[in-house]
């Protein structure tokens, strides 16, 4: 049986967040992944996973701004890379932008089908922080 030649994790950080684009777990390493949301192979995310995906980001990078998530597929090329550039896009940056940001650390990434997914994706700005150290984003109430 050949082996799948399979590109080594990359690291994409953008703003307060980090993520770990990388193939699947070995039952070594399975148990540092908190979540498995399974999707067909070459298929964009259900809008089920992608709720959950984006409350799950939410929550990491509200509690701890520049933590790294990790995210994972079969080869790392399809299904990982869509949820990554899903997050980008929804903290304000254009589709094409997040696409060619993705590839340049993860050349093949997203195919042709996903990338119609992202086309026509309508972000809700749902991961749009605002900066915590500027003073003007607090209000205090007396």
């Amino acid at each position: 049986m050949a082996r799948m030649n399979r590109p080594a994790p990359v690291e994409v950080c953008y703003k307060n967040m980090r993520f770990l684009i990388t193939h699947n777990p070995t039952n070594a390493t399975l148990n540092t992944f908190l979540e498995d949301w399974p999707f067909d192979d070459g298929a964009p995310p259900p809008s089920k996973i992608v709720e959950d995906w984006l409350n799950l980001l939410k929550t990491k990078f509200c509690e701890d701004p520049g933590c790294c998530v990790a995210v994972h597929c079969v080869a790392g090329l399809g299904r990982a890379p869509v949820l990554v550039a899903l997050a980008l896009i929804e903290s304000g940056m254009k589709y094409e932008d997040a696409i060619q940001f993705i590839r340049q650390k993860r050349r093949g990434a997203i195919n042709s089908k996903q990338l119609t997914y992202l086309e026509k994706y309508r972000p809700k700005q749902r991961l749009r922080f605002k900066d915590p150290h500027n003073h003007k984003n607090k209000c205090c109430i007396m």
